[in-house]
């Protein structure tokens, strides 16, 4: 959906859909492992997952949360801004771990819309990260993000 940041205090309760999948590959897994330092072998060492409580490789659940960002961004672009402010996260939970090799999807609602000082607008936006073909979502939560003209 493209929009302009006027439009935005304006669509409060307007659902924004539902992305693209978005692939989450053992590569991927790896290289969040290497950049947070986090290589625990429940993420990167597929033959000890092999015997672990799910029985392959999972996604870092802030990997899971992370992905938010691309996914959305895909779902609402807006003109008129000079810069976008991840502002934070008013709830987060993980219902269901990622597979290695699994796809995810967002869908997400914008909720509340108002303008900040500064000449800016704050969303909080309610988004379910789904995991292709699987009965619960990996991630639920709400965000909060700024955007500047």
């Amino acid at each position: 959906m493209h929009v302009h940041i006027d439009d935005l205090v304006g669509m409060t309760g307007k659902e924004l859909g539902t992305s693209d999948w978005f692939p989450v590959p053992q590569a991927r897994i790896d290289t969040f492992a290497d950049a947070t330092d986090d290589h625990q072998w429940i993420h990167v060492d597929p033959e000890q997952a092999k015997n672990g409580p799910f029985g392959v490789p999972i996604a870092h659940g802030l990997l899971t949360l992370s992905l938010f960002i691309p996914m959305f961004t895909a779902l609402l672009d807006v003109d008129g801004v000079k810069t976008k402010v991840n502002y934070g996260f008013n709830k987060v939970r993980f219902p269901a771990p990622v597979p290695a090799g699994s796809r995810l999807r967002l869908h997400a609602r914008l909720t509340e819309a108002a303008d900040v000082p500064g000449g800016g607008v704050q969303i909080t936006v309610d988004g379910t990260i789904e995991i292709e073909e699987a009965p619960k979502p990996a991630c639920v939560l709400q965000s909060v993000s700024r955007f500047y003209r």
